[in-house]
């Protein structure tokens, strides 16, 4: 068989999927060259642009190597520009080089479609590159900084201002995201964060008009309530440096229009002499090959084909792939001389995240909100590496997404994140926990009673008749725990107070030190059962304080202390010395990951703070009622 060469253009979603389809395919067959020529050496996850763009992830965690995607196969990889495809000499020209093909497979997407409004290209921010989602990231953290210097409140409110024209996927997912995002904007640059206004512009009458109407109203609802500001029936007619234009004549304020109203076909097409449709994608018909052109195919947003009279294939990422799939079939197809396939598109559903922690979806006819829909989107994403077959991208997505972010900007609100919080300390805490509790609880009922309760589990119902005897809380007598003598037996300590003075048989065996501290500070026998009581209150307070996770630091701390004390006095055995490291490992706030600390310390500390300090403000302006009084502040300060 002659050697056949297939050509794809663009390493997009559709791009990756024929190559990957077809590289399966041919993976033993010499016959066939398969090459991908893209400008870039990377492919794009589209779909996450925002979270990059608002500093939710870094921006290499939506950039995936076409290197690492398809090393170990028979895709060749080329990063170039196509200058121009002769369809006449079946040859793809580039910037450095020309390549011939006898399939050509055309998956160059789309771009931002400003439909001519005057100021978009020069003013405006477009999300639809791995680039513009940087630049847009980097424009947005400068603008704050610098607002935050500006003594003119027209001014810096029109420069924090951020306002997304288009109320699609892409706008809603952006403006979702700088709700999340502008708490720390603020506190980083010591602005209130109402001093932030977020704005989306829409020229339709409604929201979100490929979802179902219920679902669209769920997410309206979510963004009203998180304070945007939603103009409907309000088509921008110009954009300025510091302002916009709409076509009810109101002038809004802002250095910051990120544009997200429409896409059309790649430029780059417009000079390949191809038959266009709507927003200049490309006709194709039903087998996905290009109108009037043998052996060239169009597939993901570029390609245009009506599934229904008047209902284009969708510019989403599931259509991309099943048209890239219905592609690399056709193309098998006609080299075996078999059949060919018409395009069927099955669509399993829209999704549509509103920050890291809500959402709204449709899977087959099944509508999800919040969280749920949210953690959906990350199964979708998922599987999508599984359908691409990278197992190191599918774990770096999940690095990123739940474990890289801060400010509990994930679906799991930041319980499992590595900045601050330590997931797997968790059993450590617990088990701690545990084990004051096990020291603590025969304390409290009295051994002897706890013994009875826990022999069985039909005897438990005996720890609700009341303490034991020998119980620590109601005992008259002076109790320690079993230690050690130094003959390496044991002995059970208990001494009576009646017309006892300080348990001299039992003091007679302890260290010296200890003896003299104990002598010191506890002088009588009423102050040592007061301190006994007060010990295992507080060795129950430690182990309930670790388990659910509440001032974990302080509770670990003591922890060791007390561990540290009782051991060197052989109030505790060696073997249970395991838990004094384990207390120190367990000062990491680990009590913010599954714990109270999660919200009860970060509580604490913004109130002891602002009460303490004050708030922080980028700019004072602390004004004095006189020269004199402003002498006087400045002696008391020095």
């Amino acid at each position: 068989m002659a050697e056949k060469n297939i050509v794809i253009i663009g390493a997009g979603y559709a791009g990756v999927a024929a190559a990957k389809k077809l590289a399966k395919k041919y993976k033993k067959d010499d016959s066939v060259s398969i090459t991908l020529i893209d400008r870039h050496s990377y492919h794009t996850m589209m779909t996450e642009l925002h979270e990059v763009a608002a500093h939710r992830v870094e921006p290499d965690a939506i950039q995936f190597d076409l290197r690492r995607l398809f090393n170990r196969t028979k895709v060749k990889l080329v990063t170039d520009n196509v200058t121009k495809v002769d369809h006449e000499s079946k040859t793809v020209k580039t910037t450095h080089g020309e390549f011939s093909y006898d399939y050509l497979i055309l998956g160059m997407g789309g771009e931002p479609n400003d439909f001519g409004t005057p100021g978009v290209g020069e003013h405006g921010f477009t999300l639809w590159s791995w680039e513009d989602a940087v630049k847009l990231r980097e424009h947005i953290e400068k603008t704050v900084q610098k607002a935050a210097q500006v003594h003119d409140e027209a001014t810096r409110r029109a420069m924090l201002t951020f306002t997304v024209c288009g109320s699609g996927f892409t706008g809603i997912e952006m403006v979702g995201e700088l709700i999340e995002w502008k708490d720390r904007l603020a506190k980083q640059n010591k602005l209130d964060v109402e001093d932030i206004t977020l704005q989306v512009i829409e020229a339709a009458p409604t929201i979100l008009n490929m979802l179902d109407r219920k679902d669209a109203d769920k997410a309206e609802k979510y963004l009203v309530k998180k304070g945007v500001e939603i103009l409907k029936s309000s088509p921008i007619v110009e954009v300025k440096a510091d302002s916009i234009l709409l076509k009810t004549g109101q002038v809004i304020p802002t250095h910051t229009l990120i544009w997200t109203a429409g896409v059309k076909a790649n430029s780059d097409t417009e000079d390949y002499g191809m038959s266009t449709g709507r927003a200049g994608r490309l006709n194709v018909n039903a087998y996905m090959e290009a109108e009037g052109l043998e052996n060239v195919y169009v597939v993901g947003d570029l390609a245009y084909y009506e599934e229904e009279p008047g209902k284009p294939i969708p510019q989403i990422v599931e259509a991309a792939e099943q048209t890239a799939h219905t592609a690399a079939d056709n193309i098998i197809a006609d080299m075996k001389g078999t059949e060919k396939k018409e395009y069927k598109g099955k669509y399993h559903g829209v999704m549509v995240s509103i920050g890291a922690r809500y959402g709204v979806a449709n899977l087959s006819g099944i509508h999800l909100s919040g969280w749920f829909a949210n953690f959906m989107k990350h199964m979708v994403n998922l599987y999508y590496f599984f359908t691409i077959r990278s197992g190191y991208y599918m774990w770096q997505y999940v690095s990123h997404e739940f474990f890289h972010t801060k400010d509990k900007r994930n679906v799991f609100r930041g319980l499992p994140t590595r900045f601050g919080n330590v997931l797997w300390s968790v059993p450590l805490r617990v088990g701690v926990g545990i084990f004051w509790l096990s020291e603590a609880l025969p304390k409290v009922w009295g051994y002897t009673k706890w013994e009875e309760a826990t022999a069985s589990f039909s005897s438990l119902p005996k720890l609700f008749q009341g303490f034991g005897e020998d119980s620590w809380l109601t005992s008259s007598t002076l109790n320690m725990d079993l230690w050690w003598l130094s003959d390496g037996t044991t002995a059970a300590t208990t001494a009576a107070t009646d017309g006892a003075t300080w348990a001299e048989p039992i003091l007679s065996e302890i260290p010296f030190w200890f003896e003299w501290m104990m002598r010191l500070s506890l002088p009588s026998m009423e102050m040592a059962l007061f301190a006994q009581k007060v010990m295992v209150l507080l060795e129950v307070a430690i182990g309930f304080a670790l388990i659910f996770g509440l001032f974990t630091w302080i509770s670990s701390a003591v922890s060791a202390g007390l561990l540290l004390m009782f051991t060197f006095t052989a109030m505790l055995g060696w073997d249970k010395a395991w838990a004094f490291p384990a207390s120190i490992a367990l000062m990491n706030g680990s009590g913010r990951t599954l714990g109270l600390d999660y919200w009860v310390i970060p509580y604490v500390q913004q109130k002891v703070g602002n009460w303490w300090y004050g708030k922080e403000r980028a700019i004072y302006s602390d004004h004095r009622s006189s020269s004199t009084t402003t002498t006087k502040s400045k002696g008391k300060s020095m």
